[in-house]
């Protein structure tokens, strides 16, 4: 970032899943195991195919959900998140005092840009105590609210990101951050003219402004956003701040 080294940021942008918490949680995992079942049970995909199939159209629709729908399968969205999302073991996540701290303390606009739907996004701030921290949210049903479409908008097309800059009113995109644990997000991010934070990994790739191993690492990785703040606020957690390293994609 040193093109903008001391620039002021007005939009903080945040993924939620493997963002704001941990992969290790295996959350994510659940739900991947919940997207396989949903499609064997309810679209007749046969059970030995499923896992394959969920991968492959995760990659190349953004999600798998995307996915589905694109290749012409039929389902109702409220039932999907019900299945997929209602199931989850919400309970293993923790509140997290420290990452409230650091949230409250950012003199920025926060706002949540999520693949997922609107409960689920709020189950997990909840869960985590994050509650009166983010600004505003932008999530599936704000992507998706033409019941018409054949396809549905997500992370990391373009439009997915058009259609946040508007709803976030981001009329700047040097001017914002976004920290996303997608390395194809963060690409898609950085070719919007987003700064790029990368969240979960010590390396940078292409696409990547900055490597956080985590999210409490903001402070010590970002100084400058609370260059207009209270800069003695504390939190507890550390971890590895990958800032030098360059790895090819």
């Amino acid at each position: 970032m040193d093109d903008h080294q001391g620039s002021k940021y007005d939009c903080l942008l945040f993924d939620i899943d493997d963002t704001v918490y941990p992969n290790s949680s295996g959350l994510s995992s659940q739900c991947t195991n919940n997207i396989i079942e949903f499609m064997t049970k309810n679209l007749g995909v046969d059970e030995h195919k499923a896992p394959q199939l969920c991968v492959s159209l995760y990659k190349e629709y953004g999600t798998t959900m995307a996915g589905l729908k694109a290749t012409g399968y039929d389902f109702d969205y409220d039932h999907f998140h019900r299945f997929v999302h209602g199931r989850l073991p919400y309970e293993i996540l923790k509140p997290d005092p420290a990452l409230k701290s650091i949230l409250q303390s950012l003199p920025i606009r926060k706002v949540v840009f999520s693949n997922a739907n609107r409960d689920h996004v709020n189950m997990i701030i909840n869960k985590l105590g994050l509650e009166g921290c983010f600004d505003d949210m932008i999530c599936f049903e704000t992507l998706n609210n033409q019941t018409t479409s054949p396809f549905i908008l997500c992370k990391p097309s373009d439009d997915a990101f058009k259609q946040a800059f508007i709803k976030a009113k981001i009329n700047i995109p040097h001017k914002t951050l976004f920290f996303d644990d997608s390395i194809r997000n963060l690409q898609t991010a950085k070719r919007m003219r987003l700064h790029t934070v990368w969240v979960g990994s010590a390396h940078r790739e292409a696409g990547v402004d900055l490597a956080l191993e985590s999210i409490h690492n903001m402070r010590e990785a970002l100084p400058e956003l609370w260059e207009d703040g209270d800069k003695n606020v504390s939190y507890s957690r550390k971890g590895k701040v990958g800032i030098e390293t360059y790895v090819r994609a």
